[in-house]
C-alpha cells in the first residue's frame, strides 16, 4: 500500500510531506541567519521605495482598516492589502535579491506574506521563521524545475512562481494540515499570472508582481483552509502550472523535494550591491573598473558586451530602445544604460535612474555605442557573469570580465554590508538613524517571540 500511494502521490503531495517533516528548530543556524538577513534587505527596500508614485497609486487603490502593516506608512491593513503594498515596495526598485540558479526574486514576495500572516492571525517568531525559510526555499527550487522556460515563454518567474511560493509559506505560518495545503497551492496555480510586457515601455506592472504573488499567498492559503478544493497535480498536470508557463510539463520536478531540509538553496541567494536589474550587476561591475582607467566617455568610439541568449529579449532587445530608455524603470532593463550610467556617474544606487540621468546627453551618448555579440558558452543562468570591452578613438581597447555576480556565493556581502545597504535604503525613505537602530535591534529577536510591526508604521 505504501509503494502504491509513493507513486501516486503529485509532486504538490510530495513538496507538502517535505516541508511538514521541517521544524523551526531543525533551520541551521546559517540558514536561520539568512533569513534574517533576506528579512532586513526587505524591509529597507519597502521603506526606500514609499515615498514612490507607485506605492502611493497602490496604497490610494486600497480600503484602509485591518490589522496589519505597510511598512513605513500610517494606519492599519488588511492582511491581502498589506502583503501585496509591501511586496510591490520590495521589488519596486530592483534591488531585492536573487537566486541565479532560477532567476527568481524570492524574499520580496515570502516575507511580506509571511509578515501580514502572522500580524494578521496572531503567530509568532518561530512560525514566521519557518514560513519565511520554506517558502524562499521552495521558490528557489521551483524555479530550477525548467530553467529559462517561464521567462522564454513571456511570464515573470517571481510572480508566478512567487504566487505557489507564498502560499506554501502561508499555508505553513498558519499551520494548515496536509489536505488543506495541497488543496492551496492548487487553488494558487489559477491565481498566478505576470507577464513581461513591462519590458515595451518601463511600465509598473513588474513591481507589482511580487506584491500580487503575496496577496496570492495569503488568499489561496485563506480560501483552502475553509475547505475549498484544489487539483492536487496542480504542478505536473497536463493542463498544470509548468505546462501554462513553461510551456512544458516534463520537468526536473525531483529538484522541488531532493533532500528537502538537508540541502539548503537559499544559501545561495544574491544580496544586490545596485539598485538596477539582476543581470545587469556583473556589467556594472566591469564598466566601474573601466572608468578607473583615466579615460572619459568622449574616447570612447565602440562598446561592445558579450551576453547570454537568456539576456537579449530582456536587457538588449530592441537595441535602439535600450539604447536611449523610455523612463527611469525602463533604463533598469537596459545594459547598454546601465554600462553607461556607471561608467559616466561612477555608481549605480538608487538615484542612478532618475527621470534626470535618463536625459543626460552624456550617458545616452555613450549608452549609444554600447552593442552585444551572443556567447553561446555563456553558463546563465548557472552563473551570471559580466563583459565590457571599450575601444578608444586613439585605438586603444580596453577590456573588463566578470564571472560572477558581486554578491552571491561567490563574492558574498557580510552581515556589515547588508545593514549598510538597508541603512542607505530607510534613509532614502526618509527613516531616521534611531528609527533604523530600532528595526535592526527588532529584527535580530523576531524570530524569538511576538511579531509587532506596528512601531514601524510611520
Amino acid at each position: 500500500m505504501k509503494a502504491s500511494i509513493a507513486q501516486t502521490a503529485s509532486v504538490s503531495e510530495r513538496l507538502v510531506d517535505c516541508v511538514a517533516k521541517v521544524t523551526a528548530d531543525q533551520i541551521p543556524p546559517a540558514v536561520r541567519a539568512r533569513t534574517e538577513d533576506l528579512l532586513v534587505d526587505i524591509v529597507g527596500l519597502c521603506v526606500a521605495a514609499r515615498n514612490t508614485d507607485y506605492i502611493k497609486a497602490l496604497i490610494a487603490s486600497v480600503d484602509r482598516g485591518g490589522a496589519c502593516t505597510a511598512l513605513g506608512h500610517g494606519g492599519e491593513f488588511s492582511a491581502e492589502d498589506a502583503a501585496m503594498i509591501n511586496g510591490t515596495a520590495g521589488h519596486g526598485e530592483d534591488f531585492d535579491d536573487t537566486f541565479e540558479g532560477g532567476p527568481v526574486h524570492s524574499s520580496t514576495v515570502i516575507v511580506p506574506a509571511v509578515l501580514a500572516a502572522c500580524e494578521r492571525f496572531g503567530r509568532g517568531g518561530r512560525s514566521a521563521l519557518l514560513g519565511m525559510t520554506i517558502g524562499i526555499e521552495t521558490m528557489c527550487r521551483l524555479s530550477m524545475v525548467i530553467p529559462k522556460a517561464i521567462h522564454k515563454a513571456g511570464f515573470h518567474p517571481t510572480a508566478v512562481i512567487g504566487a505557489m511560493s507564498a502560499t506554501l509559506a502561508v499555508s505553513v505560518t498558519l499551520g494548515l494540515n496536509r489536505k488543506q495545503t495541497v488543496d492551496a497551492l492548487g487553488i494558487a496555480g489559477s491565481m498566478a499570472s505576470g507577464i513581461i510586457e513591462y519590458l515595451a515601455e518601463g511600465a509598473w506592472t513588474k513591481r507589482l508582481h511580487a506584491g500580487w504573488a503575496a496577496r496570492i499567498g495569503l488568499h489561496a492559503a485563506r480560501i483552502a483552509q475553509h475547505g475549498f478544493l484544489g487539483p492536487r497535480t496542480v504542478f505536473e498536470g497536463t493542463h498544470g502550472f509548468f505546462y501554462t508557463f513553461a510551456r512544458n510539463p516534463a520537468g526536473d520536478f525531483d529538484i522541488v523535494t531532493k533532500d528537502f531540509g538537508k540541502e539548503w538553496f537559499i544559501d545561495k541567494i544574491t544580496f544586490k550591491p545596485y539598485a538596477t536589474g539582476t543581470m545587469n550587476q556583473p556589467y556594472i561591475d566591469c564598466a566601474l573598473r573601466l572608468a578607473r582607467k583615466g579615460f572619459s566617455a568622449d574616447d570612447v568610439t565602440d562598446v561592445l558586451c558579450e551576453t547570454a541568449e537568456g539576456y537579449v529579449h530582456r536587457l538588449w532587445d530592441p537595441l535602439p530602445a535600450k539604447q536611449k530608455p523610455a523612463n527611469d524603470y525602463a533604463a533598469k532593463f537596459s545594459a547598454p544604460f546601465n554600462v553607461a550610467v556607471a561608467f559616466v556617474t561612477g555608481s549605480a544606487g538608487l538615484d542612478a535612474f532618475s527621470e534626470k540621468t535618463v536625459r543626460d546627453p552624456r550617458i545616452l551618448g555613450l549608452a549609444g555605442k554600447v552593442k552585444y555579440v551572443v556567447d553561446p558558452n555563456n553558463p546563465y543562468p548557472k552563473a551570471f557573469t559580466g563583459h565590457v570591452k571599450m575601444t578608444l578613438k586613439d585605438g586603444r581597447v580596453f577590456e573588463e570580465r566578470q564571472p560572477h555576480i558581486r554578491g552571491g556565493v561567490h563574492d558574498p556581502l557580510s552581515r556589515d554590508d547588508i545593514e549598510r545597504k538597508f541603512r542607505g535604503n530607510v534613509a532614502y525613505g526618509g527613516w531616521t538613524d534611531r528609527r533604523a537602530d530600532e528595526f535592526l535591534q527588532f529584527a535580530g529577536n523576531v524570530f524569538k517571540g511576538k511579531i509587532d510591526l506596528t512601531p514601524f508604521r510611520g
